[in-house]
């Protein structure tokens, strides 16, 4: 995509194919809201800061965007992407609060829905159940301990 300054507006053009689209705003950094006259049709987008960019939400539409200079633009293409860890064989605390009960032990098989542990967090007792089936590999914490949000609760094999 390539992007120039016109008269106030900006020009926008995809590099996939040869057309072009008038971009005009009267967004400035520290607003919530903006109004984008695309291709001479007039929208209401919310901004929000996200990390190094910006999230634009419209209509259902939800795009994280990043505006940067030519050259921090080619070094950012070349960045590896940094996926995710994979927490699927994982039990993690889902808010901070304090495990009052462990239901199921290391070795133990555990069935789908079934209780595997009781968290209390602002005084309610939230049961976790098992998504799926398989086998606890370890269990980490003991009734008792305070746990942080994502934490880690047992393991699966």
């Amino acid at each position: 995509m390539n992007v120039r300054d016109e008269g106030g507006k900006t020009q926008v053009a995809f590099v996939d194919d040869d057309s072009s689209l008038a971009v005009a705003s009267d967004w400035l950094p520290g607003r919530s809201h903006a109004h984008f006259t695309v291709g001479g049709r007039r929208i209401g987008v919310k901004v929000q800061p996200a990390n190094s960019g910006w999230r634009l939400r419209w209509r259902g539409i939800d795009v994280k965007v990043h505006v940067r200079s030519p050259r921090i633009a080619e070094l950012s293409r070349l960045m590896p992407e940094k996926l995710p860890p994979d927490t699927s064989k994982m039990l993690l605390c889902p808010m901070p609060g304090v495990v009052t009960a462990i239901a199921v032990a290391a070795g133990d098989e555990v069935q789908e829905g079934q209780a595997l542990a009781t968290v209390e967090a602002m005084k309610m007792e939230n049961v976790l159940r098992a998504e799926r089936r398989g086998v606890v590999k370890s269990v980490a914490v003991e009734p008792g301990s305070s746990l942080a949000v994502d934490e880690l609760i047992m393991e699966f094999e």
